[in-house]
């Protein structure tokens, strides 16, 4: 029987996002039955699948419990799933940016706000002595409920940090200047090794450069040196992930560590030539 791998989305894009449709023709290249599913979808048959690949689920932070219970479900059953569970529920909560910088990383300076604690964020933010920063929920992906702020804080900026600590723990970091001035670095990783890099820019008046938000990106040449600083963010986890983007910027001629996405990271597959067909012969070496 060819072995069958399920391509795991959401609801908004059934079929997946049109940069993980490639994934499709290359499995299936490589004699592999593939197929989009929905994350969510309770009436799937995961169990008729050897591998389930977590690709488009763009709405997994808005249903944290379900999604992490439907990882669960998948290890228990003993299908395979990419990227590793552990490194999928590690990722989840972006403190992981604390454990990365315990590992060595250079990252950006990250605080976390218990959850409910708005009043808590203007003294942290003046004890770091930062007079624009951002503040964004711990589980968040897309720029959901993200915010960049300066002081001092009026009403409209009380209000943001209510919202972006409602939910839970928050997320406080410096602004990144670099971001809205050179743009942002994603590299992406295929089994450990480095593909190829793109350059995000946000749109004018924005600050986040994620496609939603008017973001644009671009196939790039990085410097060699961000490429080696960046593969050391791989190099220091306890799991080779079989994809992953690091994301950041150059300050002062080296790489800072903005987000590492390990769950459902946009790789930009179509802006690189047989990147689609290096991630499906991963996935085929992970079966």
């Amino acid at each position: 029987m060819r072995p069958r791998v399920a391509l795991a989305t959401y609801g908004r894009a059934p079929e997946l996002a049109p940069d993980d449709q490639l994934l499709i023709p290359a499995l299936e290249a490589l004699g592999v039955s593939a197929r989009a599913e929905v994350w969510s979808n309770q009436f799937v048959d995961w169990a008729s699948f050897d591998t389930v690949v977590i690709r488009s689920c763009w709405d997994y932070h808005l249903h944290i419990e379900a999604f992490r219970a439907w990882v669960d479900r998948l290890e228990s059953a003993g299908i395979r799933v990419l990227n590793p569970p552990s490194l999928v529920r590690w990722n989840s909560e972006k403190r992981y940016l604390l454990d990365l910088a315990q590992r060595g990383v250079a990252t950006i300076p990250t605080m976390i706000v218990p959850a409910g604690h708005a009043d808590g964020v203007a003294e942290l933010v003046a004890a770091e002595g930062w007079s624009r920063f951002v503040i964004k929920p711990a589980i968040s992906a897309s720029g959901y409920e993200t915010y960049a702020l300066r002081t001092p804080l009026d009403d409209a900026a009380r209000e943001s940090i209510r919202r972006a600590t409602a939910a839970g723990d928050a997320l406080v970091q410096p602004f990144a200047e670099e971001v809205s001035r050179d743009g942002e670095f994603s590299f992406t990783f295929i089994d450990g090794q480095f593909s190829h890099a793109t350059l995000k820019r946000a749109a004018p008046g924005e600050f986040r450069v994620q496609a939603e938000h008017g973001g644009s990106a671009e196939l790039v040449d990085a410097p060699r040196k961000l490429i080696d600083q960046a593969a050391r963010v791989i190099g220091v986890l306890p799991e080779r992930p079989v994809y992953a983007r690091v994301d950041g910027i150059s300050r002062d001629g080296s790489f800072l560590l903005m987000e590492l996405e390990l769950i459902e990271p946009h790789l930009f597959l179509a802006f690189s030539p047989g990147a689609a067909e290096k991630l499906a012969a991963a996935i085929m070496v992970r079966r």
